[in-house]
């Protein structure tokens, strides 16, 4: 967890990023800004940090090399830690080196910020932060003011909502021989281009820690459920839907995660807890990314991914059936007269 009511921005720097690709340019400022304005200063640490208080996954820094001092950004963020005073020519090298990978042509524009912050807490310990963020997403806004007689009206175009911070990242101080902690936001990385930002600026890994393994067992259990169960097994939408509902019901009620007993508990079927056990292994071989078989269950991935796990079977444009409890409960069949499909619901009481 993240907050930041004791963090207090201690300098930044702003430059401009251009779209190398489409032949823009960069612009440098000469020197970090002079803030004065506490007002000024308090809108901008809602801007800055503020969306991390909802950010759970924490990133540390990678090199394909397997050497640190290859990242770009780790280089950087290690001079600044070490030396303040190396603060905006730092903050320079990392705003060139995001134009030299600016590259594809559906990358946008924008100021670069380069902030350093004293006493911003992750996970119960208060650390400075070196935070990079990029605006791209521009607005308009209407001011009214008072005048004589009544009021008037004027506008500012290609303003920053400061509600919407487009893209981010907070490197702490600390852990630094693993890579840092690093939290991100990337509210494009929706779209193919848009991966330049964690991938190729920043080059990052997901930290292996509870809540990443949770999230993983989840997610590659759901996956196994929806697409693989269907090419070892002949399995109805109603079983599937009762395997994820046991999953998630094994995760909300359980404190630590033990791989025999979940695939016992929630599989129970010999040649489903092999074929699941081998797809998980081919996704850790795939993606880099072991899962350990104990592990203590993350509250805030559980609730998370409960998002992703549908209960829901859609039947044609007329119906949607939810199952959220005993699938003995709904019986499907077919109407020879109707050359239909049907499912049978059996309850006690309407409500």
């Amino acid at each position: 967890m993240i907050t930041f009511s004791q963090a207090t921005l201690a300098e930044l720097s702003i430059h401009r990023i251009g779209n190398k690709l489409q032949d823009e340019f960069y612009v440098l400022s000469d020197q970090s800004m002079h803030l004065e304005d506490e007002m000024l200063k308090q809108l901008l640490l809602q801007y800055f940090l503020s969306p991390y208080e909802k950010v759970n996954e924490i990133y540390r820094f990678m090199h394909p090399n397997n050497d640190l001092n290859l990242n770009e950004v780790y280089h950087f963020a290690a001079d600044i830690f070490a030396d303040g005073a190396v603060f905006h020519d730092n903050s320079k090298k990392l705003a060139t080196y995001l134009f030299e990978i600016s590259n594809h042509p559906k990358i946008k524009s924008g100021e670069l910020y380069v902030a350093y912050f004293e006493n911003v807490q992750i996970e119960g310990d208060l650390h400075d932060a070196i935070g990079i963020f990029k605006s791209e997403t521009k607005e308009s806004y209407l001011t009214v003011y008072p005048e004589q007689g009544g009021f008037g009206l004027k506008y500012e175009q290609e303003a920053i909502n400061i509600n919407k911070l487009d893209k981010g990242c907070l490197i702490f101080n600390t852990e630094k021989e693993e890579g840092y902690k690093v939290a991100v936001i990337d509210q494009t990385n929706r779209s193919t281009e848009a991966v330049y930002w964690k991938d190729e600026f920043l080059k990052l890994k997901i930290r292996n820690d509870n809540y990443n393994q949770t999230q993983n067992v989840l997610g590659v259990y759901k996956s196994f459920v929806t697409e693989k169960l269907d090419d070892d097994f002949e399995i109805s939408r109603t079983d599937k839907i009762d395997l994820l509902n046991k999953s998630m019901k094994y995760f909300k009620e359980k404190e630590t995660f033990d791989m025999d007993e979940f695939a016992n508990e929630v599989i129970a079927n010999k040649e489903g807890i092999e074929s699941f056990k081998s797809y998980k292994k081919n996704y850790e071989e795939e993606f880099d990314s072991p899962i350990a078989d104990n592990f203590d269950i993350s509250d805030a991935a559980v609730k998370k991914q409960a998002k992703t796990y549908k209960s829901i079977l859609k039947l044609d444009k007329n119906f949607h059936i939810y199952i959220h409890g005993n699938k003995e409960l709904i019986e499907k069949g077919f109407d020879d007269d109707r050359s239909m499909n049907f499912y049978k619901v059996y309850f006690r009481d309407e409500q």
